[in-house]
This record gives structure tokens, sequence and C-alpha cells, in this order.
């Protein structure tokens, strides 16, 4: 592997930021750990969010794509240094790796690596099998569930566990380092315009929240009960667990990999009308049946949503002032989004879901970066917080 400046430069960076989040969980986030817990941690974590701001820089993805088209088997070397620190993770804390079900962590880890190793496609154009192996990564991590215990630090409150790190990773690794998707964008940088993007679009996000809530009563302002230093450290806390353990995997899958590759198979086939179409039906039938079937007011405002973000798209899309696809791309990853979120069992909730999934994928779209679209999602996640609000669901 061959050092160059620019990977140095961006192994140095990573670094930075990795002493930035290090001093974040020693303060203000050390209360109720003990020291022992916490020194047992702070390594693993230190190395874990270290390769999460490294692996997704141009220049150390390339290198380590040059290292494992050399011979096949390094491309696995990754998921099996994961698995063994995860596994002395647990062995440490007095947790039994073989409880529960280790296997289908070994799977998903291991899985979308050995279908891209195998298959071995280089060419740019995504196909159907890479939705395939998305959709088959997945839904068994969001259905995933271990016995064991793996949070960072062990106890007292961690800042995320160790198991979810590890399905992030694949994803970022799978996907933009073994396939070679473009552009999946996760990678921390300070921009100062997609600061600003960032902060427009939540503003006008909650903007849209208030106006209609407050109409139909589904936010009310119940102020603030705590002092202002112990106000501020909980909202600090609540976004920066937000940010980590929420938004930045829930962005890299649905932004940096799904609408991502949605937009490229898009503009693939020169014809972005079919997969609108398709997709509007599809998810338009799924918008009614998901207001119809949940108790509550307004079934309707799930289809609504529906259907102006889909007019949106058709409408920015037949101007032909930008890349073909990006906006169908956006209107399906978005709906889905909001749609998905049919646990939270309501109605409004379900249908304001799309429209922050409409402004996250926006800002993935003019930032071209994960880690923005994830800072919009944090503040959404923790505006209830900030301006002192409850959601009525």
């Amino acid at each position: 592997m061959e050092i160059t400046k620019d990977l140095l430069n961006d192994l140095k960076k990573s670094g930075v930021y990795t002493v930035i989040l290090t001093l974040l969980l020693l303060w203000p986030g050390t209360e109720g750990i003990s020291s022992g817990v916490l020194l047992l941690a702070l390594p693993f974590f230190v190395v874990l969010y270290f390769v999460v701001f490294a692996i997704g820089r141009e220049s150390i993805l390339s290198a380590i794509q040059s290292w494992i088209r050399k011979r096949a088997i390094h491309a696995f070397l990754f998921p099996a240094g994961m698995l063994i620190l995860y596994t002395i993770y647990l062995l440490i804390n007095g947790q039994n790796p073989l409880e529960g079900n280790p296997w289908l962590l070994v799977y998903i880890i291991f899985f979308p690596v050995l279908a891209f190793t195998l298959r071995r496609e280089t060419s740019q154009k995504i196909g159907w099998f890479d939705f395939t192996i998305f959709v088959l990564t997945l839904l068994p991590s969001a259905f995933f569930s271990v016995k064991q215990s793996s949070e960072i630090p062990f106890t007292g409150g961690g800042f995320d566990s160790f198991s979810h790190i590890m399905i992030l990773l694949t994803g970022v690794y799978a996907f933009a380092v073994v396939r070679g998707v473009k552009e999946v964008g996760f990678f921390p940088e300070f921009k100062f315009n997609s600061l600003i993007t960032a902060i427009w679009v939540w503003l006008a996000f909650y903007a849209s929240v208030f106006a209609i809530g407050y109409s139909v009563d589904f936010i009310q302002f119940i102020g603030y009960d705590k002092t202002f230093d112990v106000l501020f450290k909980s909202i600090l806390l609540t976004m920066i667990g937000t940010f980590l353990h929420t938004a930045l995997f829930e962005e890299l899958f649905f932004r940096g990999i799904l609408q991502n590759m949605l937009a490229r198979r898009i503009g693939q086939a020169k014809s972005w009308k079919i997969f609108w179409t398709i997709g509007f039906v599809f998810l338009f039938c799924c918008a009614i049946l998901v207001g119809y079937t949940l108790e509550g007011k307004m079934k309707w405002f799930p289809a609504l949503v529906t259907v102006l973000i889909f007019a949106a798209a058709y409408v920015i899309e037949n101007s032909r002032k930008f890349e073909m696809g990006l906006y169908t791309s956006l209107a399906l990853t978005g709906v889905t989004f909001g749609l998905v979120h049919y646990h939270a069992k309501s109605i409004i909730y379900i249908g304001f879901a799309c429209i922050a999934g409409w402004a996250y994928g926006y800002t993935y779209i003019k930032t071209k970066n994960v880690f923005y679209s994830a800072l919009v999602h944090m503040l959404v996640n923790t505006s209830v917080l900030i301006f002192g609000l409850k959601m009525m669901r």
C-alpha cells in the first residue's frame, strides 16, 4: 500500500475528529461511569471511531481498494478484524460471545463482502444484484438483536454499541470499498456552504412541522423544567447520541447507499418516468394502507404527502435542469423512509417522516456527504428538546 501525502493528510484529519469525539465522551459523558469501565472501553472507542472517520475518505478508500485487488482474501481481513475486536470486548466485559444469535452478526458483516468479492464487479453500472445484496444485508440488520450487551462504555450510558458500529462500517466497507460505489460520501469535513445548507433545510422542515402540527394539535409547547446548564448538557448528550447511533446509520444506508444507487440506476436507464410511475403507484398504495390501518385522524395524510413529494420530483425531473434520476430517487427513498416508521403508530408522524426523508435526501444531493444529512437528521430528532415541545402521537 503506497503511502501518499493525501493519505497521510486524511489519516491526520481522521485522528483530529477522533480526538474531538473522545473528549466529548470524557466530558460530559462520563457521569455514572466508573473509571475502570471507561478505561476498558476507551481503546475500542478510539479505534472504531477512527475507522468511522477514515474509511470513507477518497485517498484511504482508494488505498484499501488497491490492496484488496492484489489478492481477494485481503477483502475479508477487515470484517475478520472487527469480529475479533468485538469478541475481545465481550470477553473482557464478562459476556459469552456464543450466546444468543452470534451467527447472524457474522452473516451481516461477511455476506455483502463475500458476495461482492466473488462477483468481482468493477463496472460503475448499478444492477439489480447490488440492490439485492443491499436488501439482504439491511433487513437482517433492521431486525437484528444480540443477547450480549455491547454498549461503549459497557455500563453507565454508552455512546453507541459495538455491534451497531460494526454494521455501520460493514455498509461503508462492502458498498464503497469492495463494490466501489462512488460518492457514498461517508466522511466528516467542514464546509461552510454545506453547513448553511444543513441548517436552512432543518429550519425549513420545522417550519412545516409548526405550520401543520399546531393546526392539528400534533405539537404542544411545554417549555423547560431544567436549569440552563442541566438543559445544555442534556441537549448536547442527546445530540451526540442521536448523531452516532441513529442519524449516521440511517443516512448511510438510506441516502449514501440506497438513494445514491437508485439515482445511478435511473441515470443508466436514460428514462426516469418508468421508475417514477412504478414507484409512485406502489408507495401511494402503501401510504393509503398505512393511513387506514392505524388509529387516528387524517388517515389521508401519508398519501397526500406522497402525492406532493412525487409531484415535486416530477416537476423537477421534467425541467431537465438537474442530473436525471436525482429527484426521482429522492422521492422513492424519502417516502420509503417515512413509511418504514409505521412502528411509531402515528399517522401524522409518518407523514412528517416522509417530508423529513425528502429533507435529508435533498441535503445529501446538495452536499454529497452523509455526515451533513445526518446533521439535519440529528437536529430534527432533537428539536423537541431544543424548542421545548411535545409531540402528540
